[in-house]
């Protein structure tokens, strides 16, 4: 076999921590020597070990002088494990085969010099691509802070999210809803407006599908929030923040943080709004790295029209409504070479919906 097909099996690996690793990335390894898989590891769980370590534990003979594919660089600091540099060293492993450096300031390219200097050979780059896009949060943590937000919703072919009257159950099938859930399994944080709550009263928990409810945000800025809201009653099943402004009734506000609501006092925004780049910087400084946007529309164009969102996941349902509400509102878009662009990544079928993801392209300049 050749390394990349090693470093695909590590990938399948890594894939196994989605949702669990948080604010950690996700790691498979695998070691091997003379043609041979001696053993394997990713990491399970954010404070357990890392990969490579799973990996030398699991194994059942030598390996000196073993060839180790790990896709993400090896760590080279004390956190809540050691360093993994040093348990590679220990091992004896004759060679290090890398999918990407690690964004992280305490490591990036500090993990391979430390394995040079004590004479691992090492090689960057196999599948590179494929192993920053498993931790696309991770390294827009890493590099700016702020956490990876995709804005997730089910529309008509026509680009409705609801009818006039705001009914929206159901416009996709039930097997994008299942999706949908897996989508909040993975994320740190789901995050809607309070219109949506009004609406809705949604539980914004993961139900379909086995894995940890994310943190709920629910954007709030004159906090008209119902304090039997599911989102309040239920904080022994997930935590939730509201974000708010100065315009906030000081005696709810006292009263949901009495309930163990975490209510945060964002600056205000466009049209009196919560400022939504400063909520995602406060969201990251408590190590939310990811944010699944589920509505409503106004969130979804404020996001886009701020160019604060990085990802699409839109199920297309097979229906044609008319008029209706749109999906996305005004983002004082005049010109063609205005529009934002997108590059799809995945276009498939769910049950009856076409479901596009896309990363939505940075503005040029």
């Amino acid at each position: 076999m050749i390394d990349e097909d090693y470093m695909k099996q590590a990938l399948k690996l890594a894939r196994k921590g989605l949702g669990k690793t948080s604010p950690n990335p996700v790691v498979g390894a695998i070691i091997v020597k003379d043609d041979r898989i001696l053993s394997r590891g990713y990491h399970q769980r954010y404070g357990g070990n890392h990969a490579e370590v799973n990996a030398f534990q699991n194994a059942r003979e030598s390996l000196n002088g073993a060839t180790l594919y790990v896709t993400l660089e090896p760590c080279s600091y004390y956190g809540k494990m050691p360093p993994c540099v040093d348990a590679i060293i220990q091992n004896h492993i004759g060679r290090v085969i890398i999918g990407t450096l690690d964004p992280n300031p305490k490591v990036n390219g500090r993990g391979v010099a430390i394995l040079n200097q004590h004479g691992i050979a090492t090689k960057v780059g196999v599948l590179e691509a494929e192993c920053r896009d498993i931790n696309e949060a991770h390294f827009k943590y890493m590099t700016t802070g702020l956490p990876l937000v995709t804005l997730k919703f089910a529309q008509t072919l026509d680009g409705r999210i609801a009818t006039t009257t705001g009914d929206s159950r159901w416009i996709s099938s039930d097997k994008f809803r299942r999706l949908a859930h897996q989508l909040r399994a993975t994320s740190d944080a789901v995050m809607v407006g309070i219109d949506t709550v009004l609406a809705d009263n949604p539980q914004l928990t993961v139900r379909l599908v086995k894995g940890r409810n994310p943190t709920r945000v629910i954007l709030d800025s004159r906090l008209r929030i119902p304090l039997d809201a599911e989102v309040v009653k239920s904080q022994e099943i997930a935590p939730t923040i509201i974000a708010t402004t100065s315009h906030a009734d000081e005696k709810k506000l006292s009263r949901l943080r009495e309930m163990g609501i975490e209510v945060l006092i964002i600056p205000e925004g466009e049209i009196g709004e919560v400022d939504l780049k400063n909520l995602l910087h406060s969201l990251g400084k408590r190590e939310i790295s990811s944010v699944l946007v589920e509505g409503g529309a106004g969130v979804i164009t404020s996001l886009l029209r701020q160019n604060l969102a990085d990802k699409l996941v839109i199920a297309v349902a097979p229906r044609i409504m008319g008029k209706g509400i749109e999906a996305v509102g005004e983002l004082n878009i005049r010109e063609v070479s205005q529009t934002l662009k997108l590059s799809f990544r995945k276009v498939y079928k769910v049950g009856e919906d076409l479901v596009i993801e896309a990363r939505i392209n940075p503005p040029s300049g």
